[in-house]
């Protein structure tokens, strides 16, 4: 009876072979290269040594202020943080990110000192809400893919969702205003 068969991968243009266990992790980190270091105070939301996470966002998108409401709401611990991208907190992270503060593309979650953008923000985001963090699986899909996806969105937003004609802030108590 013959032994077990170890099943391999053979890279594209290679002639070596890789056991698949070994090249799942592989796989895996080209995926989830979707952070960015960031020069940020290290006591301020988002810093090394915060216990607050900061979340970037388009202060005139309708989606987007209802999105960071949504999170607030749910954000049981108090760990996040929002700065709209247009006023002072937010502009200089934003042009950092190489984000349009005027013109913004996409959103960011910055926490420990590095800066997710896309769609590994929002799964970075969710991870931290109880009762959200099945969205892990999402990690599956390819970042190019979820990128695309949120790309369509973010293109859309105005459109689909509404424009304000100022940023939206939180309120003292953290709720959101409607």
């Amino acid at each position: 009876m013959a032994g077990p068969v170890e099943r391999r991968w053979i890279a594209p243009g290679s002639t070596a072979t890789t056991p698949v266990a070994s090249a799942v992790p592989w796989v895996f980190a080209f995926a989830m290269q979707a952070e960015q270091s960031i020069v940020v105070d290290p006591k301020s939301p988002g810093g090394v040594d915060s216990p607050h996470g900061l979340i970037l966002f388009d202060g005139v998108c309708v989606l987007c202020s209802r999105g960071c409401s949504f999170v607030s709401k749910r954000d049981r611990r108090g760990y996040f943080r929002f700065a709209p991208m247009q006023l002072a907190e937010g502009r200089p992270l934003a042009e950092q990110l190489g984000i349009h503060p005027d013109r913004p593309d996409s959103f960011a979650f910055v926490a420990n000192g590095q800066a997710y953008v896309k769609s590994e923000a929002v799964l970075r985001i969710a991870r931290e809400l109880p009762h959200w963090q099945w969205t892990w699986l999402f990690h599956f899909i390819p970042l190019l893919i979820r990128d695309a996806i949120y790309e369509l969105v973010a293109r859309n937003r105005y459109r689909w969702f509404g424009r304000r004609d100022a940023c939206i802030l939180p309120n003292l108590d953290r709720s959101w205003p409607s």
